[in-house]
C-alpha cells in the first residue's frame, strides 16, 4: 500500500509538480482550501503538503483547524509550502504544528527527502502504536 499524501495548494501547477516528484505516493491535489478539512477526513492521508498563502481560509487557519483532527491520530505530519521567508509565518505555523518546510519554488531532492524522511517517521509512529496496543483477555477468573 502506497503512502497517502493530501497536497492543499491554490496553483494546480504545483500539485501537478509535486504528483511528478512523488510518483510513488497516492496524492490527492485541492486547489479550493474550503474543501480541505473535508477532503482530509475522507482522505486519510499519511502526510499534508500545505500551502501557507490561499484564500480564505488559508494555511495557518487550515492549521488551527486540522489541530484537534490531527491529534486525535497522533502523529500526523504537515509540511507547509511557502514562498514566505519570513519568520513570522514560519512561527506561526509551527505554532500550529506544522513540522517542516518547503520553499517555493521547490527542489526536486529537497522535496523528496523531507517528504520520504517524514513519512518514514509516520511510519515508525504507527508501528509502535500498534505494538502498544493490548488485546482483551479472554480469561475469566
Amino acid at each position: 500500500m502506497s503512502d497517502r499524501v493530501l497536497v492543499a495548494d491554490d496553483e494546480p501547477a504545483n500539485i501537478e509538480l509535486l504528483r511528478a516528484y512523488l510518483d510513488d505516493a497516492e496524492i490527492l491535489g485541492v486547489t479550493d482550501s474550503t474543501l480541505i478539512e473535508s477532503a482530509f477526513k475522507d482522505f486519510e492521508p499519511d502526510l499534508l503538503l500545505l500551502d501557507l498563502h490561499m484564500p480564505d481560509p488559508d494555511g495557518l487557519e487550515i492549521l488551527r483547524r486540522l489541530r484537534g483532527a490531527r491529534g486525535s491520530l497522533g502523529f500526523l505530519p504537515v509540511i507547509v509550502l511557502t514562498a514566505d521567508a519570513g519568520h513570522i509565518a514560519r512561527n506561526s505555523a509551527l505554532i500550529l504544528g506544522a513540522d517542516d518546510f518547503l520553499t517555493k519554488p521547490l527542489d526536486r531532492q529537497e522535496v523528496v527527502l523531507r517528504v520520504r524522511n517524514l513519512l518514514h517517521t509516520r511510519q515508525l509512529f504507527l508501528q509502535v502504536k500498534g505494538s502498544q496496543a493490548t488485546p482483551e483477555s479472554g480469561s475469566q477468573q
